[in-house]
């Protein structure tokens, strides 16, 4: 093995609260740099440090001058269309596409589907820069790997070349999960203490664990709580994380439409409690330590179908049952597992059901605890390492420049060329879903 100098991105604050893609940056990066020389980049803030890699905020001139210090990069999906020494390279590039941010798109908030669809259209051109360039790439499940097999297939990428001797395109596209911590979550932290209601008894407690945004549905989960309160008088609902850390993902329509419906029923305080900022990253685990149960819900969507949900794994690696919407390999996890319930989208008497369940039969911590253990990062980060270890470039890297092509100006009126973040953070919800919700809960 060849110790490499190894450049990672990552478009989402390292700072101390960290949202998912940040997460899964961190501790890959951390797996690497026990054998390599491992610089690991944000895009839009970084006040992390790490004693076995170098961790800082680069620019676009610093990427550029670290593309010329790097053997390998790694970096997430819309990189190519970022930075310009990413498509120019002739280094090995491994491109993190576990996020299908462009199927998120789809269902987002917009006066016409033309602008949709210019939208879509535009990201699609991003996703494509990145399959078209990458040498080695990771995804998060093998429901994601058949998706990006069609894509890869679309664009060329699956051919003679890339097929002979690596019938199974191994060498192509790996399956790398989101993963969790080898140690179980301590209590270092306020917890949710300053969140529950004081003076009185609060069970079940049932939480939240990540962001509100609009191609979720914590909306049926308040009306679920709403509806047990007569058979749980002390159920207690926690919004772990309002206010997402990146400052260039603004507040979702979803959030807004969610605190107006818990004044509404008159849930706040005494039912349900907004964490209006992130918890720490170190300090999470005495939040979750502190729930009686995970929620976790979306209406029904083709981003579903393909989503990975990191908050899940946080609540097996806390031993929480869970509630969750079924459709997606995590739910699947849960009830092949016998350790929570997978309820239709948008079912309120199912959730209240299921919450009904697993509180008054829950499957024991460790049980939940010994599920998550097969995502522990060592293990996850397998394929990663060991491209890293012996790179490889791409079986058909000649042909890589016919394939790749600038992505086309969105010039439609009232669209704009998205700016960094943007290409990876569309994501609100259509108008038309927002008052077919509405118009459930009222009838």
């Amino acid at each position: 093995m060849t110790r490499q100098r190894v450049l990672f991105i990552t478009t989402d604050p390292l700072t101390e609260a960290m949202p998912g893609p940040a997460i899964r940056a961190w501790h890959l990066a951390e797996a690497l740099s026990s054998d390599h020389d491992v610089t690991l980049v944000s895009s839009v803030a970084c006040s992390r440090s790490h004693p076995s890699m170098d961790v800082r905020f680069a620019d676009p001139q610093a990427v550029a001058e670290l593309c010329d210090w790097m053997t390998v990069l790694v970096g997430p999906g819309s990189v190519v269309a970022r930075y310009p020494c990413v498509g120019s390279t002739d280094k090995p590039v491994v491109i993190d596409i576990y996020d299908p941010y462009h199927l998120e798109n789809l269902a987002r908030w917009s006066t016409s589907l033309d602008e949709t669809d210019a939208v879509v259209r535009q990201l699609n051109d991003v996703v494509n820069q990145d399959l078209a360039r990458g040498d080695f790439f990771l995804c998060a499940s093998e429901r994601q790997r058949d998706f990006w097999l069609g894509s890869l297939t679309a664009m060329g990428r699956v051919n003679a070349r890339t097929h002979d001797g690596d019938e199974g395109l191994e060498r192509l596209l790996a399956v790398v999960p989101f993963g969790v911590p080898a140690q179980p979550p301590t209590h270092d932290g306020p917890g949710l203490s300053g969140l529950l209601p004081a003076g009185r008894r609060a069970w079940p407690v049932l939480l939240w664990g990540g962001g509100v945004y609009d191609w979720l549905d914590p909306i049926t989960v308040l009306h679920a709580v709403h509806r047990l309160r007569g058979e749980l008088p002390d159920i207690f609902l926690v919004f772990m994380g309002m206010g997402h850390p990146n400052p260039e993902i603004p507040a979702m329509p979803v959030a807004e439409s969610l605190r107006s419906a818990a004044h509404d029923l008159g849930m706040v305080p005494s039912t349900v409690a907004f964490n209006s900022t992130w918890v720490p990253y170190e300090q999470r685990g005495a939040a979750l330590l502190d729930a009686t149960i995970g929620v976790s819900t979306n209406l029904e969507h083709l981003e579903a179908r393909f989503s990975f949900r990191t908050r899940v794994l946080d609540y097996l690696w806390a031993g929480l049952p869970t509630v969750l919407t079924a459709g997606d390999v995590l739910s699947q996890l849960v009830e092949d597992e016998g350790i929570g319930v997978a309820v239709p989208p948008g079912d309120v008497d199912a959730v209240a059901k299921g919450i009904a369940r697993m509180t008054a039969a829950p499957p024991s911590r460790e049980t939940v605890r010994a599920a998550a253990q097969r995502f522990g990062w060592d293990k996850v980060a397998a394929p990663l390492l060991e491209y890293c270890a012996d790179p490889w470039r791409a079986a058909d890297r000649g042909r890589l420049a016919q394939l790749a092509a600038p992505a086309r100006q969105v010039t439609e009126p009232g669209c704009r060329q998205p700016g960094a973040r943007e290409l990876a953070s569309w994501g609100l919800r259509a108008a038309r879903s927002a008052c077919r919700v509405a118009r459930r809960w009222a009838t």
